[in-house]
């Protein structure tokens, strides 16, 4: 099975993907994460204005199958939280890349992108 892997974002072991940006990202989980979930039901978020550590939980993801946590790609500041997911959190496994976004952080200077895998690298991973 072939899973997208967009090249603009950078992803960590654990299935997390963050936008390559250099002072807002976006945060989410990948195209193959959400198809092991299966179908999820219930995301759980942290709130604006929450700081985030890099390789730190900072919410769970609940489907049908299991429940997992999610872990922070980056150092950052909460600047959003995608609303729809509360009343739809099918969005994840319809558009995980899109409409199923989790988090918009403002990253800090150290936000720790530079070591986190490349679309390439990710790929191999999941192959």
């Amino acid at each position: 099975m072939s899973f997208d892997v967009p090249a603009d974002r950078k992803y960590m072991e654990s299935h997390e993907w963050v936008t390559d940006a250099d002072d807002t990202a976006k945060v989410g989980i990948t195209d193959f994460a959400q198809d092991e979930l299966g179908d999820v039901v219930f995301v759980e978020l942290p709130d604006e204005g929450d700081d985030l550590t890099k390789d730190e939980e900072f919410g769970v993801v609940e489907s049908i199958k299991a429940v997992s946590d999610l872990y922070s790609p980056v150092n950052g500041t909460v600047v959003a939280v995608n609303e729809a997911l509360a009343d739809q959190p099918e969005l994840v496994n319809d558009d995980p890349f899109g409409d199923g976004w989790m988090l918009e952080v403002e990253l800090d200077d150290d936000s720790g992108m530079d070591d986190l895998l490349s679309a390439d690298e990710y790929r191999e991973q999941i192959e």
